[in-house]
């Protein structure tokens, strides 16, 4: 939602909001753009001029100022209607979508289209480091756009991605995840199957390989030609690693070497995102060999195993996790960069389905490379966190607040630490707040 304020302020429309929590890096951007921001949804934060409300998903019926809204008979519409009808018209949309890596592969699909001169549009659900925004109109032909499969608003329950009709569509992987809205896999698979069906034959779906759910929904009904992606197999687009943790690798198109990446990014599932963004970016004419160069300024997303800074010999990450496998492949590329050195996560379980408990079984599992972990049960957590706590294969303990927290992390680190907090929320501030106790 603060990537589409963005767009509509760069259409040159005064745009104003509201949200119950505001914090960085979205609410520094959008004070940055001269975008009037305003904590809490009361119907007094909607000015009596506004032209046309724009209601997240997170709204519900009973949201006070969704009420008044209707009752008042406001012109309203979702976030990915009004990019549907006012940005996307007359582009080439590039839509990302899956489980995880989002943000990230729509930030190097962007890059990539920029470092070939086409100067794109782009939404993603971020702030991207090489563009200093999370959105942009553009004035390229291309618009790329990180496809969520949440759904639209409280009036329409279809996935977002269904809205932007794009011609080439990346389906990077699919597993079970939104515990509130889906009731199983099958679910998300019938609305991945929504988005092949808008993909025109002249484009191309860029699709994981590697990814059996994935294939389900191809054979639901195929009708756009589709170009896979994967390290450990026979896929049209593949890598060869140079190095362990991911930060190098050579490109491989149906078998034949294109160059090699030499980058910051870690992490095998990095690689995945690269390949993926590369394959879609050669779908609109992109010559790769000219492009593969500036990967190794890619300067990453805020928030994804971001480091914050060190103090006292302990590196202090920032890391948006919202899901088991997320959580793995992160701690396995930070691993594989780091070596012995001991990995302390502190973790928020904060997204719906980590609340609900849909993932609980495989936190513990997911967490296996690290070495100690401070879990924050809030009060309001629906289980216990005790059965994660126990079934870490290193140190854990729980904590219920965030005060708590960061003392139990002062209590125990040491110098050469690596330091990674992981929530997809603002956690209460708690990785500066530890940075700054470090310091002190």
């Amino acid at each position: 939602m603060g990537g589409v304020a963005a767009l509509a302020r760069d259409l040159g429309h005064t745009v104003e909001g509201s949200d119950q929590a505001v914090y960085p890096p979205m609410s520094t951007q959008l004070e940055t753009l001269g975008i009037a921001l305003r904590q809490g949804y009361t119907p007094a934060n909607i000015s009596a001029d506004c032209d046309q409300v724009v209601i997240g998903n997170a709204l519900s019926r009973g949201n006070a100022a969704v009420e008044q809204v209707l009752d008042d008979g406001r012109a309203y519409t979702s976030g990915a209607q009004w990019l549907a009808e006012n940005v996307l018209p007359g582009r080439d949309t590039l839509a990302v979508a899956g489980t995880h890596g989002k943000t990230t592969t729509t930030s190097l699909l962007a890059f990539l289209l920029q470092a070939a001169g086409r100067a794109p549009g782009f939404l993603i659900g971020g702030v991207a480091g090489d563009f200093g925004v999370s959105a942009r109109v553009g004035s390229g032909r291309e618009f790329v756009v990180e496809a969520d499969e949440y759904d639209t608003a409280f009036f329409d329950k279809r996935s977002k991605f269904v809205h932007y009709r794009p011609l080439v569509a990346i389906l990077n992987n699919l597993e079970y995840d939104h515990a509130d809205i889906f009731p199983d896999v099958a679910a998300i698979q019938r609305q991945f199957h929504h988005l092949v069906r808008t993909v025109p034959r002249r484009g191309r779906l860029i699709v994981n390989g590697e990814d059996a759910r994935l294939a389900e929904v191809l054979a639901m009904g195929c009708w756009t030609p589709v170009e896979t992606f994967g390290l450990d197999g026979d896929f049209d687009w593949s890598a060869r690693l140079l190095a362990d943790d991911g930060s190098a690798f050579v490109l491989l198109h149906a078998g034949r070497e294109v160059g090699a990446v030499h980058w910051s990014l870690l992490g095998r599932h990095n690689v995945m995102n690269a390949l993926a963004a590369l394959a879609a970016a050669h779908a609109v004419g992109v010559e790769l060999a000219a492009v593969l160069p500036a990967l190794h300024g890619f300067g990453g997303i805020k928030r994804r195993l971001e480091l914050l800074g060190r103090a006292r010999g302990v590196a202090v990450y920032d890391d948006f996790a919202h899901h088991p496998t997320a959580i793995a492949t992160t701690l396995a590329g930070l691993r594989a960069r780091v070596g012995s050195a001991r990995i302390v996560v502190a973790m928020e379980p904060r997204s719906n389905s980590m609340r609900l408990g849909a993932h609980a079984a495989a936190l513990a599992p997911s967490l296996s490379e690290a070495d100690v972990v401070v879990f924050l049960q809030r009060p309001e957590l629906a289980w216990d966190a005790g059965q994660v706590v126990s079934g870490l294969r290193g140190e854990g303990v729980a904590v219920a607040d965030v005060a708590a927290l960061v003392a139990a992390l002062r209590a125990c680190v040491r110098e050469g630490d690596h330091v990674v907090f992981m929530s997809n929320g603002g956690f209460d501030g708690a990785p500066r707040r530890f940075l700054a106790a470090l310091q002190d």
